[in-house]
């Protein structure tokens, strides 16, 4: 036992020694920001459909200040800067796709599925931009913008914007999250209706 006991204690000493010198990235935020979707359909709701009745939902594209899990702010035209300590679960783009296909399904009845699901060429296809997901500096404002684009099978590809903005009283990551979640929602819920309409 104590031979045990001589042979531990350097490679513990050495662990000690090793955590002063080594860094396992930043120091993780308080929590991490998401978004839930206010139309979900029901537990236990089922649906099904040929693949020409189903709606297929891509993850949207986005510049690149969207392309990562930071909360932009739009300080000025050219300038952006970040809300501290707000960080998302997944990239943006990602959360934003969960929240119009939970929409779809709940508001339409139809078969929502993504691009994982389905390859199929002939399903209504829902894609597009998202321009803007994050606060307004001058407005005070929490702002979604997406130019939504449906492409139906034997009919023209029909593209539109839509946008929603959330008043904000105080600058940080809860209050923003609650206010991108929100706004996401209200898109989500406009460009539901116009894609089945």
């Amino acid at each position: 036992m104590a031979a045990h006991i001589r042979i531990l204690l350097p490679a513990g000493a050495a662990c000690l020694l090793l955590a002063g010198c080594v860094s396992f990235g930043a120091k993780a935020p308080p929590q991490l920001l998401t978004l839930t979707s206010s139309a979900t359909p029901s537990a236990g709701s089922m649906a099904s459909a040929s693949v020409t009745d189903a709606i297929v939902v891509d993850v949207p594209t986005v510049e690149r200040t969207l392309d990562q899990v930071r909360v932009p702010v739009q300080v000025s035209d050219s300038a952006i800067a970040y809300v501290k300590d707000a960080i998302w679960a997944d990239k943006p783009a990602r959360l934003f796709r969960t929240v119009l296909a939970e929409t779809l399904a709940a508001k339409s009845g139809r078969l929502v599925l993504d691009q994982v699901e389905t390859g199929a060429e002939r399903s209504t296809m829902l894609s597009g931009q998202l321009h803007r997901f994050g606060y307004d500096e001058d407005a005070r404002v929490a702002i979604v913008r997406f130019d939504a684009v449906v492409r139906k099978p034997g009919s023209p590809l029909r593209k539109q914007r839509f946008e929603a903005s959330v008043p904000v009283a105080v600058v940080d990551a809860v209050t923003v999250g609650a206010a991108l979640n929100q706004a996401a929602n209200s898109v989500a819920a406009q460009v539901a209706a116009w894609t089945v309409g």
